[in-house]
């Protein structure tokens, strides 16, 4: 039976999206304002725009933020990233107007090829749309779109599409009810 060879790993087929001496920047900035207890979220949010982010008006970023990559990141109007989130952005991630991403919430792009005795990189995009709620220490697994409104109850784990309207919970997250905005 063949084995898992870690040495034989190669990333090539990935392209990061930035040059290296930007990438190289952007990690100390995010260590020193946004993975800090650095305060001042409209700076953050300026700071991601210098850096190719598309950004909304009125975004609350609170501390020890962790994104990945900015320029793969939009994120719409009056949207909540809470304290502890980490946005693993390897590829695209959209973060809907009016969203909210609780603390220590993970947005994770990218996973390994447990089939694959080189461990290949797979990556998928994650949408989350207008309105959705991702509950303290959930996971959003890659490829990942959660609808409108849809909820990710507290340290649950999806890779699997949320519906709109939907309350989801657990590991895998399942349908609990829906969800009623009054």
């Amino acid at each position: 039976m063949k084995q898992t060879d870690l040495s034989t790993f190669s990333n090539h087929t990935y392209a990061p999206g930035a040059p290296r001496s930007i990438r190289v920047l952007w990690y100390l900035v995010n260590a020193v304002f946004f993975m800090s207890r650095f305060p001042f979220g409209s700076f953050k949010v300026f700071l991601l725009r210098r850096f190719g982010a598309r950004v909304g008006k009125g975004v609350v970023i609170k501390p020890s933020v962790n994104i990945k990559s900015p320029w793969h990141l939009e994120i719409g109007d009056y949207t909540w990233i809470g304290e502890s989130v980490w946005i693993d952005n390897l590829v695209p991630v959209r973060i809907g107007a009016h969203a909210c991403l609780s603390q220590g919430a993970m947005l994770l792009t990218g996973n390994h090829d447990y089939k694959k005795s080189t461990f290949d990189l797979i990556t998928g995009e994650i949408t989350i749309e207008a309105g959705a709620w991702i509950g303290a220490k959930s996971i959003v697994c890659p490829g990942v779109r959660c609808g409108s409104h849809s909820v990710l109850a507290v340290g649950s784990v999806t890779a699997a599409d949320l519906e709109p309207f939907w309350i989801y919970r657990g590991n895998p997250a399942t349908k609990v009810r829906q969800r009623v905005v009054e």
